[in-house]
């Protein structure tokens, strides 16, 4: 089976979401690491519900609110200046190191790149200049768009609406579960890249390979377009 193009989630994929850490234990000592892990865990609890509720906010708001939420479970005070901080944080993470090779890797195979993400697109266009990727993908997808966030299908067949093919061409990349899992049901052809060893969802689904870095994604996506 070949592929016409590759969709990469962001972040968690492309860019390092934990690394806000170092920032927020700079504001709160002790804690950043646990405060990253709860805002990130409360940010994607907020687009499952907001979704399966139709309560559409975007994911620059959901951000906001998963990190006022995991600043008063920690019982530390958020003000305004630390919020403005972690929250320009959040719009300029980093990317993981091996991305720039990689995804160079797929450019000069002819492969047609794009994200679909949850982000809202000023956050994608901002995580992907500060990243270094600028001029590596040919659309950058917001389920803005939709309204509904990802694992809606609504959010996943912007990619077949964007290439004019079926979900079955289309490569998806992930490195959370859960979208893979999403991803796999929608039709997409799929690899989780499993950063952290993570043990895999029991949803009755299971990934098409898996993968601990973009070079085994850049291997897989290369062998299907041979």
């Amino acid at each position: 089976m070949t592929i016409r193009a590759i969709a990469f989630d962001a972040y968690g994929t492309l860019f390092d979401v934990y690394s806000v850490g170092a920032l927020a234990e700079e504001l709160f000592p002790g804690k950043g690491a646990q405060l990253a892990t709860i805002w990130r865990d409360k940010q994607i609890e907020y687009t499952r519900l907001r979704t399966l509720c139709d309560k559409y906010q975007d994911f620059w708001q959901v951000t906001e609110d998963a990190l006022d939420f995991a600043c008063a479970a920690l019982k530390e005070e958020l003000n305004a200046e630390a919020r403005d901080r972690l929250m320009g944080q959040y719009a300029e993470l980093s990317a993981f190191p091996e991305n720039a090779v990689q995804l160079q890797r797929l450019k000069e195979a002819g492969l047609t790149l794009a994200i679909l993400s949850n982000g809202t697109p000023w956050m994608l266009e901002q995580a992907v200049k500060a990243s270094g990727l600028t001029g590596f993908f040919d659309h950058v997808l917001s389920v803005d768009q939709v309204r509904r966030f990802k694992t809606a299908p609504e959010a996943y067949q912007l990619g077949p609406d964007t290439f004019q093919c079926e979900a079955k061409d289309i490569l998806f990349v992930s490195s959370n579960c859960w979208d893979i899992c999403g991803a796999t049901w929608f039709g997409f052809r799929t690899i989780w890249l499993n950063r952290y060893s993570l043990p895999m969802d029991r949803l009755g689904v299971e990934p098409h390979r898996i993968g601990s870095s973009l070079e085994d994604v850049a291997d897989y996506a290369l062998e299907l377009s041979a």
